[in-house]
């Protein structure tokens, strides 16, 4: 077989990658080599700077996360695709409608991409199905899928394979369809051909680090993970920097200020998938009735979901912050007695940010 029938047979293939992929729910696939390289001095230096914080696994596996070959070894491709994520029923004006939340103290603040089915399920079930029509295609091949679930440099590959470019957030931005979406991969033995990345469009534009309420976007393309309060709510474990509890506002877990923001996204786009849709609970709802979930509540209501991964004992911790911040502008009876309730908690971790909201 000579090289240009093998790299014919190889774009018919991921053609035929693309089609069974829009099939499953993606929005795009893109192709990856697996050189990395140029982008080990920024990591090195990120990691350095100890911008990861807690996140010791970023750290633990060191360069590996830009070395594909060294974590599965015989890769030669990354196959990679976009999931959009927003709810099928996502109003126009969405964006005004989530920065609206934040004049509501009483109101707790959930990211919308955890409003719905645990991603990481729902990517890897389809990963692995996209996978398996491959497999039926061109016979057993050596491949590992992830979404956000090992040391993989997710918005590199993404960008190299012409899914978007980085924003100054450090976030994926696309001209289709802004940044509301998720990434995953499929690491695979198959020589395929790459796709060509695209050029950057943020321009002048700062609305991102602007906005941030920690400035945890220290400069542009550069994040500092220990201020941002996505991390600070969901991945760190002790207790939130005192300094940072009241830039946190009603948010309690994840943020999105900086996407909202993005003129970008006035062109994300809707999921075709329901398990994306709005859970009842995570939306809209007063921090006091979350605060008053017992353990067995709290595990009802986010069974499938991404937040179920925070335990309670974080979750209490969270609210108690967004009580704390809540006080601040109505001395509330009912929001000091939520607190109050919660003040003899056998976590220390929850007392000390339970007497920390009592105090203001």
């Amino acid at each position: 077989m000579t090289n240009s029938s093998t790299h014919l047979n190889s774009s018919q293939l991921v053609s035929r990658i693309q089609a069974w992929a829009r099939e499953l729910g993606f929005s795009q696939i893109g192709v990856a080599g697996v050189d990395l390289s140029s982008s080990e001095e920024g990591l090195s230096a990120w990691l350095a700077r100890g911008f990861h914080g807690d996140m010791d696994y970023m750290a633990a596996h060191g360069l590996k996360r830009a070395r594909p070959a060294e974590l599965v070894p015989g890769t030669v491709s990354v196959i990679t695709v976009r999931m959009d994520y927003l709810p099928a029923a996502t109003p126009q004006g969405w964006q005004a409608i989530e920065f609206a939340r934040l004049t509501r103290p009483d109101e707790g603040i959930v990211s919308v991409y955890a409003r719905g089915r645990d991603y990481h399920k729902v990517l890897r079930q389809r990963l692995q199905k996209l996978s398996d029509r491959i497999a039926d295609h061109v016979g057993p091949f050596g491949h590992r899928v992830f979404t956000d679930s090992a040391p993989v440099l997710e918005a590199e590959l993404a960008a190299r394979s012409g899914q978007g470019w980085r924003g100054k957030h450090t976030l994926l931005l696309s001209r289709e369809a802004g940044s509301m979406f998720f990434l995953g991969e499929i690491y695979v033995d198959l020589a395929l051909p790459l796709s060509e990345p695209v050029s950057g469009h943020c321009g002048h534009c700062n609305a991102c680090i602007d906005v941030c309420p920690t400035q945890a976007i220290v400069a542009p393309y550069q994040l500092d993970a220990r201020r941002c309060i996505s991390y600070l709510t969901i991945e760190h474990a002790g207790p939130i920097p005192l300094e940072l509890r009241p830039l946190i506002g009603n948010r309690i877990y994840g943020c999105d200020d900086c996407q909202l923001i993005c003129p970008w996204n006035k062109f994300a786009q809707r999921s075709a998938l329901p398990d994306f849709d709005e859970r009842q609970g995570l939306a809209g709802s007063q921090l006091v009735t979350l605060f008053a979930w017992t353990e067995e509540d709290f595990l009802r209501f986010t069974e499938g979901s991404p937040i179920r991964r925070i335990g309670h004992e974080r979750w209490l911790r969270n609210i108690a912050v967004a009580l704390g911040n809540a006080l601040r502008s109505s001395r509330s009876a009912a929001l000091v007695q939520a607190l109050e309730l919660r003040a003899n908690h056998p976590s220390a971790l929850v007392r000390e940010h339970v007497a920390w909201a009592l105090e203001l």
